[in-house]
């Protein structure tokens, strides 16, 4: 089934001409943008771009879908919208395990939207970090759906009977306090932060393996001041004066006075946001919910006022 969400971005794609306009105009990275269009291609099970090293050119399959795309998302969210009307009578009973800072964060705006009420669903939330939730979903579990993270490639496994779906990306940022008289938003190379001592996550979780890695590559070699891997308590700290700190954005949703955010322009890493769902749980009315999220998510990355 393809994906609604890369039908919209490819008609910013073929609007824009590249990657990372359509990446910059949806608030998604250029490699995400990328690896949406890969899956729509495996989809489709036809060619849409002609890459090379510098621009992306549109196949003619491409414009083919792009001229049809725009009806085709209408017919879909109309065709979910009045499914989800249709089951509303029967309540589904849906399971959800969610990680923290999504829970906090995207959860909550979805649940105060009149959409919501619509959907016929009796949710069960279960919030916990992705490794927890994915065992839930296993046979005999407690779960339906659960909404995790991934940093990189490792660290994660899920059963093969499981459909993953992307929902977004949730983009790290370097924070520093503002006690150290650096002002927010300034640009600074990797190798200038080395000096500073910093709160890291505890060594041999997937997470810090990626982060370290990334780091090096950087000529990026922290002192380490502060072992924590709970981001609230990692922002309290920088703002305390302990140390920098490497968070997510949805973190940051609520970040305390005394700390500045800066741009590192070679620290680009993300957590990856998934749904993952046992496949006879996938009704219209979980394809309208994990849709919604999707869409909040997204308009958060590009309007951090949302």
């Amino acid at each position: 089934m393809v994906n609604p969400i890369h039908l919209r971005t490819l008609l910013e794609v073929t609007r824009l001409g590249s990657f990372a306009a359509a990446a910059s105009r949806l608030g998604y990275t250029a490699s995400a943008v990328s690896q949406q269009m890969s899956a729509l291609e495996r989809d489709t099970g036809v060619v849409l771009f002609q890459r090379s090293a510098r621009s992306v050119l549109p196949t003619e399959a491409a414009i083919v879908m792009n001229r049809h795309a725009a009806k085709v998302l209408t017919d879909i969210d109309a065709l979910l919208a009045a499914s989800a009307r249709t089951h509303a009578t029967t309540t589904q009973e849906l399971r959800l395990g969610i990680f923290p800072s999504l829970a906090s964060h995207v959860l909550p705006v979805l649940l105060a939207r009149p959409a919501w009420h619509d959907l016929g669903i009796n949710l069960k939330v279960s919030v916990a970090e992705p490794a927890a939730t994915i065992a839930g979903l296993r046979t005999g579990g407690e779960l339906d759906v659960a909404l995790i993270y991934q940093v990189g490639q490792g660290g994660l496994a899920w059963p093969h009977t499981i459909n993953r779906q992307w929902i977004g990306d949730d983009n790290f940022r370097v924070v520093l306090p503002e006690a150290w008289g650096i002002r927010a938003g300034a640009q600074m190379a990797a190798s200038q932060l080395s000096d500073m001592p910093w709160i890291m996550h505890h060594p041999g979780t997937s997470d810090a393996s990626v982060i370290e890695r990334l780091f090096a590559s950087c000529n990026l070699h922290p002192t380490v001041a502060v072992y924590s891997d709970d981001f609230n308590a990692s922002l309290q700290l920088a703002a305390a004066g302990l140390g920098a700190a490497l968070v997510p954005e949805l973190a940051l949703r609520e970040k305390p006075a005394g700390i500045v955010v800066l741009d590192v322009p070679e620290i680009r890493l993300a957590r990856n946001i998934f749904a993952l769902l046992l496949n006879e749980k996938q009704t219209a009315q979980v394809g309208v919910f994990v849709d919604l999220l999707s869409g909040i998510l997204h308009r958060m990355g590009r309007n951090p006022q949302y």
